[in-house]
């Protein structure tokens, strides 16, 4: 691989991705004190950290359309599933979120006059706890599915989807159909839309007389980015924007190309009230250009959608 032995190219992976690893059994509080002491982030002196929220202001249209009792409290709970840019990440200290969904809710909470208070929980335990009212809102790049507006209610405010990566040497250059898997190792993301698109396809080798592709799921990051770069792994499904950040991170890596596009929003319980205000909320953030910023910030000008909906149809 470029000349970099693998257990070498492992360890850099590793040092490089323990945030991704540690933050996701970070499930306390949600206080800062709270994350692991030392966590050094991917290359975490170039994650952006320009302020692109502080600056907005109250929007009482937007405010108004919140229940009278969240205006009373003045507050949200807000269950962040963290990971790696430009999604949310902790930064150098091992303390201090950043990301793209970290600026979002930020600046759709100042947009309503709120505060919002903010647990790091694992991805796939979020959705579920949203269901049973433990939090209020959720985020972690949820993309909105047919399946999970059956029981969950979304407010759009980006476009990304699913993707792919492998490693330099891979014979994979572009991958079309699922059936071009078959026979190899795929890691992704547990309870991620990724392991259900892999796992409703998995016919799809059978129907060719072919292997069926093996799929490893990973609670954490860094584990799934080790066993690409050691062999374990032959191709990685996840987010197009998150493929594309971790591969210029790693040496030997790539991207391989964008396999389906869907629309990401915040999550909430199935009817919930506050689904109005949010989508208020961030069609003002793109009204005054704050939503731009956001985007130029975390390089995702691609994933722009024109305007905020409540559980739209699935997309791609």
């Amino acid at each position: 691989m470029t000349g970099t032995t693998p257990r070498t190219a492992a360890l850099r992976t590793a040092a490089f991705l323990t945030t991704a690893a540690l933050a996701l059994t970070a499930c306390g509080s949600g206080d800062p004190a709270d994350a692991p002491a030392g966590a050094a982030g991917p290359k975490a002196a170039g994650i952006p950290t320009t302020d692109v929220v502080s600056d907005i202001k109250k929007d009482r249209a937007a405010a108004g359309l919140l229940p009278a009792d969240v205006r009373k409290r003045g507050t949200l709970s807000l269950a962040a599933s963290v990971g790696t840019p430009p999604g949310s990440a902790y930064l150098a200290d091992g303390r201090t979120l950043a990301g793209q969904d970290i600026d979002f809710a930020d600046a759709v909470g100042r947009v309503l006059g709120i505060r919002i208070r903010r647990e790091v929980a694992s991805f796939e335990a979020i959705l579920p706890a949203l269901g049973s009212g433990k939090y209020d809102v959720g985020t972690g790049n949820f993309g909105v599915t047919d399946e999970r507006r059956r029981t969950l209610d979304f407010v759009t405010y980006i476009n990304d989807g699913q993707g792919f990566a492998a490693r330099k040497d891979s014979p994979l250059k572009k991958v079309t159909s699922l059936a071009q898997l078959c026979g190899l190792t795929v890691a992704t993301g547990a309870g991620t839309t990724f392991e259900a698109t892999l796992e409703e396809n998995a016919h799809l080798c059978k129907d060719a007389g072919k292997k069926p592709y093996d799929v490893k799921t990973y609670a954490d990051q860094g584990p799934l980015w080790i066993s690409l770069q050691q062999g374990r792994s032959d191709v990685v499904m996840s987010t197009i924007n998150g493929l594309r950040y971790a591969v210029k991170q790693q040496p030997g890596l790539r991207f391989l190309n964008e396999f389906k596009r869907l629309d990401v929003g915040f999550a909430f319980k199935k009817g919930t009230p506050l689904a109005p205000a949010f989508r208020a909320a961030v069609n003002r953030l793109e009204k005054d250009g704050s939503y731009d910023r956001i985007l130029k910030k975390w390089g995702t000008g691609a994933s722009a959608i024109k305007e905020a909906r409540i559980s739209p149809p699935e997309t791609g």
